[in-house]
């Protein structure tokens, strides 16, 4: 018998979760309040793992105790076994009425702002019975850990291309442009002919510069040959954005689908500006050699065509 096989049978589930707790807590006797366990089943376990490995998991100190080099190779392992787990029954429970089920998707508040809604409509018009958890994902200063930790099957963003990243599949959508706005009764809502440089000395409401967005704003600033201005107002809020800029008192700039969205709810116009196009797009990323649940791959089938619809 095969030495991996041999190792197989002595480690348990149960033995990978209470490693995850214990690495979670930074403590055993916290590690067993949380899991409703004794401390010396705990203890147990843990150096039980370690005789069969033949390797120390966790160095105990004063503090506490700490994983090892080994012990996060095999708490790694343990995140990955219980997400294959996890995949697993997504797909039974899929086979066995594929119009019910839950998909956790990440999604920046732009995206929720603009083609997130309309692709949430289109997917649950034909599955009404699947629960859509939409988390947060801070995507504009590049925080990515909701996927890499598995709390979310996609991430939906925008995000420069190409694209690179050992962990993650990049799935472009659509290089949506941008677009300048101002308050619908404002004096700029109702000139036919403005540039860009004519807006320079307005009161601007732009994303910080060392964002995604904000980088992104300023390129458009840099290829019209234009230094970016600096913003009255740098903020992140799609919401506070639209609300300052229906007042008639400041300008920005926006993506085309929100722009559109928000000129409908809260009285935004979009200027007749040329702007540069952009080298960034709407894109979906999946983790690398973790195949998408069932429902995942059918959202990422009808955010295609949404995307399509779009650009037509």
């Amino acid at each position: 018998m095969e030495w991996s096989d041999r190792i197989g049978r002595r480690i348990r589930l149960r033995d990978l979760h209470i490693v995850m707790a214990v690495a979670e807590a930074g403590s055993m006797t916290k590690a067993a309040r949380k899991l409703a366990i004794s401390h010396p089943v705990v203890s147990k376990t843990i150096s039980d793992l370690e005789q069969t490995l033949q390797v120390r998991l966790f160095d105990r100190t004063a503090q506490g105790i700490e994983l090892t080099n080994y012990g996060e190779a095999l708490l790694k392992c343990s995140v990955n076994v219980f997400d294959e787990m996890r995949q697993g029954l997504k797909q039974i429970e899929f086979l066995t009425d594929p119009t019910s089920g839950e998909l956790a998707i990440g999604c920046a508040e732009i995206m929720n702002a603009g083609i997130m809604p309309a692709i949430s409509e289109r997917f649950l018009q034909q599955y009404p019975r699947v629960q859509l958890l939409v988390v947060h994902a801070d995507i504009a200063t590049e925080q990515l850990d909701p996927l890499r930790e598995r709390k979310v099957e996609l991430l939906i963003g925008r995000w420069p291309e190409p694209f690179v990243d050992e962990d993650f599949v990049f799935e472009p959508l659509i290089q949506e442009p941008f677009v300048a706005v101002a308050g619908l009764n404002s004096e700029w809502g109702r000139r036919r002919r403005i540039e860009l440089a004519d807006l320079m000395q307005e009161s601007w409401v732009i994303p910080p510069y060392d964002s995604v967005p904000g980088r992104i704003i300023s390129g458009i600033f840099v290829a019209s040959g234009l230094k970016p201005p600096r913003p009255a107002i740098a903020t992140l809020s799609v919401q506070l954005t639209t609300a300052l800029v229906a007042t008639g008192k400041f300008v920005g700039i926006l993506p085309n689908s929100v722009a559109r969205y928000s000129s409908r709810r809260v009285g935004l116009k979009i200027m007749p500006v040329k702007m540069p196009a952009t080298e960034y797009a709407i894109a979906i990323l999946t983790l690398k050699n973790r195949t998408p649940g069932p429902l995942a791959k059918l959202f990422i089938d009808h955010a295609r065509a949404v995307a399509r619809s779009l650009s037509t």
